[in-house]
């Protein structure tokens, strides 16, 4: 047995590539210390992705976590957030539990409604909250605990059991039309929500409110090196969780350790700056080759990868699943975790025409979205900046949407919606615009979808290049 070993250890010492074999130990240190920065942001994409949503909150705007920051009318371009809606209201309540539980209180749907989401600072749906959500409307007092609560929970309350001390819900108000009035009232609605420590559930104090519709609110992806400055600052903040204790020497070797001091020195930045441009070279590679589509012969894919929604459902605890590398580039462009996939809201997404050719902003195109979408509550279908995954900067609309109320129908029932530089003549209140220096993906939005739409007896076509005059 000891000769076969032998053996076995000199062939594979002589098959190594003569390279590999000429690397001093400082330079295999340092090809390690290059594959592990990539490898960390690919796995810390979700926590860095909520990071920087959390430091533009604190920096930007007067709001402080265990309050409400919210964006007073139809978010436009100034809200850089990855694939916003600008067809509904966001109030976000950043939430901190290392001094107690924290309650968010989601008033029922009466004069209002919303769709909500919770999730852990890892972005792990805790639970999905509003008309579509655990409580169907009624209302709910969710009490977000922290890792290792064992304290009692009041009657009355939904408790939610989170593996980190921070997070946030994602409380999207529904808007009946972007008229003035709905949108006043619907602001209203949305500051009924309620967010207080559980130990003061018998008083709640107020609630305080931070509107951020004129502010910069940039959390799209840094790809270079301040990537891992967020990341540490994540690893710092929250516990270890099990299944990511592989990790614990993979940033070590970065200089990421908890309890001690990022410091990267000159030479670790610019390593950084070129793992963080590789991990997205690398992301971007796998969201151009795609996954599925959702109808057959088009282009339109689901915003959610099937392994990945299996992983988040059971709550990565599969035996032999963490898809990492899915969640990393779903978490480039978007954000957010939702526990009931499909019952609330259900997304598609494209980036290439009905030629399979990807989207010019210097172009002009044509949906068509058929008549009678099987939603109970509206359809949209919303611009991105291809490469940033935001709403195209310095544009006046995001996007067209069935409940707005200038959008204008064909006779029988379809809506032609138009995205381009400029609109064609008579379709300007069905066009959206776009950058002509810059390529573009949209997202289709179902709020509500009935059971017709995952059947798919209602199919969305490819979106097509037209010419105008």
């Amino acid at each position: 047995m000891k000769r076969a070993l032998l053996a076995t250890l000199t062939f594979l010492a002589l098959a190594a590539p003569a390279s590999a074999q000429g690397f001093s130990p400082q330079e295999l240190e340092q090809r390690a210390v290059e594959r592990r920065a990539v490898e960390a942001a690919i796995w810390g994409m979700p926590a860095v992705n909520y990071d920087l949503m959390l430091q533009e909150m604190l920096t930007k705007t007067p709001g402080k976590v265990n309050q409400v920051v919210y964006w007073g009318r139809p978010p436009d371009w100034r809200n850089q957030t990855l694939t916003p809606n600008p067809d509904t209201l966001y109030f976000m309540a950043f939430f901190d539990t290392r001094e107690g539980p924290i309650v968010i209180d989601v008033p029922p749907a009466n004069g209002g409604s919303l769709n909500g989401n919770i999730v852990t600072a890892w972005q792990m749906p805790l639970e999905d909250a509003g008309l579509l959500g655990v409580d169907k409307g009624a209302g709910a007092k969710f009490a977000v605990l922290p890792p290792g609560y064992s304290g009692p929970t009041p009657e009355g309350f939904v408790a939610l059991r989170s593996d980190t001390y921070s997070g946030y819900g994602l409380l999207r108000v529904n808007l009946p039309s972007q008229s003035i009035a709905d949108v006043a009232n619907s602001i209203e609605y949305g500051r009924r929500i309620k967010v207080y420590p559980l130990s003061q559930a018998a008083n709640p104090p107020p609630t305080v409110f931070t509107d951020a519709k004129d502010i910069l609110f940039d959390s799209t992806i840094r790809f270079d090196s301040t990537f891992f400055d967020h990341l540490n600052r994540v690893v710092q903040s929250e516990p270890w969780i099990a299944r990511d204790k592989a990790m614990i020497d993979q940033l070590r070797a970065l200089g990421i350790e908890k309890g001690k001091p990022f410091k990267p020195s000159p030479e670790m930045r610019i390593m950084l700056d070129a793992a963080a441009v590789e991990a997205k070279a690398y992301l971007e590679a796998k969201y151009e080759a795609g996954w599925p589509s959702f109808y057959e012969q088009t282009y339109w894919r689901p915003a959610a990868i099937p392994e990945l929604a299996r992983a988040l459902s059971a709550n990565f605890a599969e035996s032999d699943a963490y898809p990492t590398d899915a969640r990393g580039m779903i978490y480039t462009l978007g954000y957010v975790g939702i526990k009931r996939l499909g019952t609330g809201q259900f997304y598609l997404l494209t980036i290439k025409d009905k030629n399979g050719e990807p989207f010019d902003g210097a172009q002009t195109y044509k949906l068509t979205v058929p008549p009678n979408a099987p939603v109970d509550q509206y359809w949209s279908v919303t611009v991105y900046d291809r490469q940033t995954h935001g709403l195209v900067r310095n544009m006046d609309r995001g996007s067209r949407a069935s409940n707005a109320a200038e959008v204008r129908k064909n006779t029988d029932g379809s809506v032609d919606v138009y995205f381009g530089p400029r609109a064609p003549a008579g379709k300007e209140t069905n066009w959206v615009p776009t950058d002509p220096n810059r390529d573009f993906e949209l997202m289709f939005r179902a709020y509500a979808p009935k059971k017709e739409f995952f059947d798919k007896a209602w199919k969305l076509p490819d979106v097509e290049k037209v010419a105008i005059q």
